[in-house]
């Protein structure tokens, strides 16, 4: 053999191939297969007939013309990004709904016998000519990304008779990165490298195709379709001989074998056995013995509703419960042997429920641990590749592509009550007089779905019977120094003056009228959803909902079942039929994930022109890239009342923060609740009661502080009824959200300003530290505090991983603790283990009940020594657009360890209504004194705006 090496520029590694040099006629005709092998993979990588290839100079960047006649464009951005869209003709891809950057690099473009290389000051890409393999280093040629040119593929499918490509591209394969970001979903899943994710849009999971990673880069996946990240195919049923057994009551009547566990959607109820069928089932029991075919992690998803166990070798490897109409996956791994049989049981009570076992082999470990991405329908592989030093700088980078966050009204960081739902508009007053009476702070009031008349959805408008006096309503919660937000939904009866305007121009989709399907309102009534993707038709929309509702005063927008949710428990095949869009001319299955986002965007655009000198405020349950553009934060959906869901909120919560949206929030207590906390069932209360008030701890530091779910009541002086502990703990926690409104509201300032991430996996303030990239229970919020919710029933302690790099303030007692270390913290039922980075300044306001009393009253500056800290205080009017136009104040605090010195620096900036003056409390922590926020000033001062420097 001979050695053949690749020249590079500098700072690439070299490449290399081993050439066979034949001596026998035999040799020479391995050579030739050798050959054809090479070729036909690289036709499998990109059809087209060997060619010189050719590298073009275009505006911003280059097309190459591999050999294989694929041609691969790299567009260049100012910040260093890339785009790169591979293809036979790359002015095939579509313009994105994501992306609405242009590219406005000027990359130098240098040429080799083998790549050509595009060079900006922050980045370069390299893209070989044989194959278009491409490679991605950062300005000191430190490789960030390397493709696998072999795993490419651009194949040709046909979608509702037009013609798409399913796509693929690999990288990093053998990687050992941390991958974060994807969006929210709902399987426990921190760290993406091993793991695979499914990008279509659910009730829960929130599909965001863009990957942060350790080394330094960010992929934006330009595709509309369903996507999946790490293994490219689909899992399929566990097929096995299962042998079945169906109960009614607790005899088994019906017993036979089965191929697969295999009930998943509405569907699929005609192939229960005729003796026992779904709604007399009390219990189903699948066993089998599975033998794989490949040894190595094998990985499950069970997708169920109801309660299921799932056991291996008589060991339990699963048990969840969900509401069935909704349900979902649930994962597991198992080390399984080639040939080995495991045992399996699956135990199920059905309730009429949904269930499924699905099962992928394992992959090798070179494509287990990479990146890829592959979907299912697209005009090309288009995606961008950001460059960045830390993760903050890649959420900035995705911020540039796709949109800034603009800034929420400074009320949407106070306390929500909502409930499913207030009936009566005397009931939602009252509750929040309840809670002024009782000096509760509150800040927003939420009237779910179903005020308008039974048959009559989508109307815009209120049942007289039950909402007399809308107008009245709203200006009473104003009276009471309260918001009030209103769900609204994208959905129609076709019968109502609204729908038949949308229908009379094409803008109501028709397949679910076709399908015949009925909602769960009353008898039922047919409904559908209007077509988003029609300029026209989101105007027409949006006139509706300002006649109807924006006109009345209501403050805030739920936008629910936004995926969107045309019927409980259709398959997804039947999703995409239903989604045609005629304005966009495209089937379901092109634009899947997408719905969301453009539906948002108008009604922020609407929004926008009917209110200018107003901040939007948009809740949606569904999301895409781009979603914070439109004024739009993202909830986690119908999560059940579990502490395993509790947990999986925490990574849900930050892997969709540094997917670039910084507003979330989740259901608190969970939205659907088992029967046993439903009817009150006294054994269950203790239960019930311990995690709602867990669930409240957490979300009362998550970026959106809101409460909702179905019956038990939430409203803190119901569920705490008869309990004085639990309701002292929910105040305690309310009250220090409203007192901490000085950081929250700074951190919200930064999502615009410097682009920030106020909910924040450990990974992205201390990537060094390898021990943060997996824990999943843990985040920071802001720089400066670590929160670690309790999801265990009865815990009082808990284990907290604190980081290497800094030294930590345990809250409840005060105590200095060393970083890189777990520390078993008290977890007392009634609080949260909650730690202070050390450096930090953190500063907080006076007792309020809302947000808007007193909001530039006496501050108390905590300060936690142990290294140089800063912090800029943000201020500004809180509701109108000022901030846009320069109308805001910025108070710089800077700590000197060393020295014990506090410099309050000279103001910057200012707003209409700014105090001029203002009293300022120090507390300068030690080691210990016990809960921290409750420690008073030991020195006050007065600020009028000008430099104050104290030796403390």
């Amino acid at each position: 053999m001979v050695r053949w090496c690749n020249a590079h520029p500098p700072g690439w590694s070299t490449s290399c191939s081993f050439v066979m040099v034949a001596q026998t006629w035999e040799g020479i005709l391995r050579i030739f297969a050798s050959l054809a092998a090479i070729l036909g993979a690289a036709l499998l990588a990109g059809a087209g007939t060997p060619r010189a290839p050719a590298v073009v100079a275009i505006a911003h960047g280059m097309v190459v013309t591999t050999e294989a006649g694929i041609k691969v464009r790299v567009l260049a951005y100012s910040d260093g990004t890339f785009r790169v869209t591979v293809a036979d003709d790359p002015d095939q891809a579509p313009r994105s709904l994501m992306v609405v950057a242009r590219p406005d690099g000027a990359p130098r473009l240098t040429e080799t016998r083998d790549a050509a290389t595009l060079a900006t000051p922050r980045s370069r890409a390299e893209v070989r000519l044989a194959d278009g393999r491409l490679r991605v280093s950062d300005a000191e040629g430190k490789l960030l990304l390397d493709e696998y040119a072999p795993a490419r593929r651009l194949d040709p499918v046909t979608i509702a008779g037009q013609p798409f490509l399913a796509t693929r591209a690999q990288f990093n394969r053998g990687t050992d990165e941390g991958l974060f970001g994807l969006g929210q979903h709902q399987n426990g899943q921190m760290d993406y490298n091993g793991e695979d994710v499914d990008l279509a849009q659910h009730n829960m999971d929130i599909a965001v195709p863009y990957l942060l990673s350790t080394r330094g880069y960010g992929i934006l996946w330009d595709n509309d379709s369903i996507t999946r990240v790490g293994d490219p195919k689909p899992y399929d049923l566990l097929k096995a001989d299962w042998q079945a057994e169906y109960f009614v009551g607790e005899k088994p009547t019906v017993g036979r074998r089965e191929p697969a566990i295999d009930y998943p959607y509405l569907r699929d109820v005609k192939r229960w056995p005729a003796e026992v069928p779904a709604d007399k089932a009390s219990k189903v029991i699948w066993s089998a013995a599975f033998a794989p075919d490949k040894s190595g992690i094998h990985k499950f998803r069970l997708y169920s509703s109801s309660y299921v166990e799932v056991y291996a070798d008589g060991r339990k490897v699963l048990e969840r419960w969900r509401q069935n109409w909704n349900p979902w996956y649930h994962n597991f791994e198992l080390a399984l042997t080639k040939g080995k049989p495991v045992k399996l049981r699956v135990e199920w009570q059905p309730n009429q429920g949904y269930i499924a076992l699905y099962h992928a082999d394992p992959l090798p470990d070179l494509d287990r641990h990479s990146v890829s991405f592959a979907s299912e329908a697209g005009k090309a592989i288009d995606y961008y590749v950001v460059p960045g030093k830390s993760m903050d700088a890649l959420v900035a980078g995705y911020r540039h592509l796709t949109g800034k966050a603009p800034m929420m009204p400074r009320w949407a960081y106070g306390f929500w009550q909502s409930r499913q739902r207030y009936e009566t508009q005397d009931q939602l007053l009252g509750v929040l007089r309840q809670y002024r009476d009782q000096h509760i702070p509150i800040d927003n009031i939420v009237q779910d779905w179903f005020y308008w008349p039974e048959d009559q959805w989508g109307c815009q408008c209120f049942d007289p019977q039950r909402f007399p006096d809308p107008v009245g309503m709203v200006n009473q919660v104003h009276a009471l120094h309260g918001h009030v937000m209103i769900s609204v939904w994208p959905k129609f009866y076709p019968g109502t003056a609204n729908g038949r305007e949308l229908a009379a121009r094409g803008y109501l989709y028709r397949r679910p009228l076709d399908a015949g399907q009925k909602d769960w309102v009353g008898p039922g009534y047919a409904n559908t959803y209007y077509d988003a993707y029609s300029p026209e038709a989101r105007a027409i929309y949006f006139r509706q909902i300002r006649q109807g509702l924006v006109s009345k005063g209501f403050d805030a927008w739920w936008m629910d079942a936004t995926e969107p949710d045309w019927h409980s428990n259709l398959s997804i095949e039947e999703r995409k039929h239903q989604m045609y869009s005629p304005a966009a001319g495209l089937p379901g299955a092109a634009i899947f994930n997408t719905y969301p986002l453009v539906h948002a965007v108008g009604m922020a655009e609407g929004l926008r022109a009917a209110q200018p000198d107003k901040r939007p405020f948009i809740l949606t349950r569904s999301g895409f890239g781009g979603t914070q553009r439109a004024s739009a934060a993202v909830w986690s959906g119908d999560v059940a009342a579990r502490w395993d869901d509790l947990r999986a909120q925490i990574s849900a919560g930050a892997n969709l923060s540094v997917s670039g949206i910084p507003n979330w929030t989740h259901d608190i207590g969970g939205f659907s609740v088992e029967n046993r906390y439903s009817k009150q069932d006294p054994a269950a209360l203790p239960e019930w009661r311990e995690l709602y008030l867990r669930w409240f701890e957490f979300g009362a530091f998550s970026p959106l502080f809101r409460s909702h779910g179905e019956f038990p009541y939430r409203e803190i002086p119901l569920v705490s009824a008869g309990d004085p502990a639990m309701r002292d703990a929910l105040i305690h926690y309310d009250r220090l959200r409203y007192r901490l409104l000085p950081y929250i509201y700074t951190l919200a300032a930064g999502t615009y300003f410097e682009d920030g991430t106020i909910m924040r996996p450990l990974v992205m303030d201390f990537a060094a530290d390898r021990r943060t990239w997996n824990v999943d229970d843990e985040f920071m919020f802001g720089k400066a505090l670590l929160v670690a919710p309790v999801t265990q029933f009865r815990a009082r302690r808990r284990k907290v991983y604190l980081p290497t790099g800094s030294g930590w303030y345990e809250e409840a007692s005060g105590r200095r603790v060393a970083g890189g270390q777990s520390y078993a913290a008290a977890a007392p039922r009634e609080r949260m283990p909650l730690f202070i980075r050390a450096g930090s300044i953190v500063p907080l306001g006076p007792e309020v009940e809302w947000t808007g009393e007193n909001p530039q009253g006496p501050l108390t500056i905590h300060v936690f020594p142990g290294a140089n800290g800063a912090f800029t205080l943000y201020e500004d009017q809180g509701e109108d657009m000022g901030y846009t136009r320069g109308r805001f104040a910025r108070i710089p605090f800077r700590w000197d360890d060393k020295a014990r010195r506090l410099t309050i620096s000279r103001r910057e900036g200012g707003f209409p209504g700014m105090a001029t003056q203002r009293e300022i409390g120090i507390v300068v922590h030690g080691n210990g004194g016990g809960p921290v926020f409750e420690r008073e000033p030991t020195r006050w001062l007065t600020y009028s705006g000008k430099v104050i420097a104290l030796t403390l």
